[in-house]
């Protein structure tokens, strides 16, 4: 076991090493040069579409409704420990990196979303789309599509459900002393709750869930802010100077140079948004709308709330505290920050926010597996998955998962790469797509 574990360890260290990120960047900026920048200028436009209503549009769900359910994907754990570790391994600079890459990453999701709206397909339980259907239908290869379910599919059971069931278990078990089998058993019943009536059932239930755990962190964040308004001009000078510049060793802060600040910015920014994986626009194929382009306007906006907004909030309220200097381990660096400034509050916010991001991830994943099992075996598998998927949550509540994390990492990064190349080949087609929208929106 322990030669398996060195094995996928070394893999997972390949696959996400910078070559992936470059070439997840890359694809970010060259979209973003296609498109003539048009996550700036559009953004505006794109978050009124977030409450447009198309009754006569073919879907399952809402526009509000898909993004709610990819936001629950991604907002998980990455952007409390995430942002924690980029500033501990990479120093304030790397929050600069996050930026960039959520930025271009805008434009890598609004293109993945275009493509899996145009190639969706009609089934008995619903529209299909992601990847794995615009590399069938847009581009012919049906193996890389093929390939790309199967990475989706046990990710799914990884990094969207063993462990996030075990970052919840462990820290309900370290802050009050519940043991990991019962915070297992409560997760099993409300993901069953959910996840048993389909994605109608997980949209309905994200839309309530998504808005008021990250309007809640935000508001929490920002009460954080408004007691050390004169910080804050400090935090963001941190930020843009080391961006640019090595840091100094200093108490218990190890230092950082400028090459580490990207690569930690960038690889915990693509963690958190999940621009270029693939995975987001499994849900924005179910959405109810009769054109690629407004779904996948409002698809962008995630990576904006995401990244921009929720994990801005975490990395201010880390720089404005001493702890990010003292060699504090990511776990604790969150929740001590908020801690210093609202007390036993504080503490509990961070403890909240976690079970709620993890267990929404819970949620938004357990839709994308079922739509990579179901390309992968056909829709007679959909239930017995949805059966599987739940035991799993118990399981990997009780399971030390060093090995999970890095099989999931390395799942991640494979499912980046058919994706990207149908991003890439398909660039002509966004492009199209979005000239003629906006011909038509002037």
């Amino acid at each position: 076991m322990e030669f398996l574990e060195s094995i996928v360890a070394t893999l997972s260290a390949i696959v996400w090493g910078p070559p992936m990120l470059i070439l997840l960047v890359g694809t970010g900026i060259y979209l973003t040069i296609l498109l003539k920048g048009m996550q700036f200028w559009a953004l505006p436009h794109a978050l009124k579409l977030i409450f447009h209503k198309e009754h006569d549009g073919e879907g399952e769900i809402s526009h509000f409704a898909a993004l709610m359910t990819a936001l629950a994907a991604t907002v998980g754990i990455g952007n409390i420990v995430g942002v924690a570790t980029a500033i501990t391994m990479g120093g304030p600079g790397a929050v600069f990196w996050m930026w960039v890459t959520g930025l271009v990453g805008m434009a890598t999701k609004y293109a993945e979303a275009v493509l899996a709206v145009k190639y969706r397909e009609q089934g008995d339980n619903g529209f299909k789309g992601g990847p794995m259907y615009y590399l069938t239908n847009g581009l012919n290869m049906p193996k890389l599509g093929m390939a790309f379910a199967v990475f989706t599919a046990l990710a799914a059971f990884g990094i969207g459900n063993m462990t996030q069931a075990n970052a919840v278990a462990q820290i309900l078990n370290t802050q009050m002393d519940i043991p990991t089998w019962v915070t297992g058993l409560i997760l099993l019943v409300l993901t069953a709750m959910v996840i048993l009536g389909g994605i109608q059932s997980i949209g309905k239930f994200t839309s309530f869930l998504v808005p008021f755990m990250i309007l809640g962190y935000i508001a929490i964040s920002l009460l954080v802010l408004g007691m050390n308004l004169d910080k804050i001009g400090d935090a963001f000078g941190l930020i843009f100077h080391y961006a640019f510049s090595p840091i100094a060793a200093g108490g218990g802060f190890v230092g950082a140079t400028m090459a580490a600040a990207i690569r930690y910015g960038v690889a915990r920014g693509v963690f958190s948004n999940e621009s270029g994986l693939g995975s987001a626009p499994i849900a924005a194929a179910a959405a109810k709308t009769n054109d690629p382009v407004r779904q996948a306007l409002v698809s962008m906006t995630q990576t904006f709330i995401d990244t921009l907004v929720v994990c801005t909030m975490t990395a201010l309220v880390i720089l404005i505290s001493p702890f990010w200097q003292q060699g504090m381990s990511p776990s604790l660096l969150t929740m001590k920050s908020f801690e210093l400034y609202l007390g036993s509050f504080g503490s509990v916010t961070v403890v909240l926010a976690t079970v709620l991001f993890a267990y929404s991830t819970i949620l938004g994943w357990s839709y994308y597996g079922e739509k990579a099992i179901e390309y992968i075996f056909g829709e007679k598998m959909v239930k017995i998955y949805r059966i599987i998927f739940i035991a799993i949550v118990m399981v990997g509540s009780m399971m030390k998962l060093s090995f999970v994390w890095d099989f999931s990492d390395l799942m991640n990064g494979m499912m980046a790469i058919p994706n990207l190349i149908a991003l890439l080949l398909l660039s002509k087609v966004i492009s199209a797509e979005t000239n003629r929208y906006f011909k038509t929106v002037k």
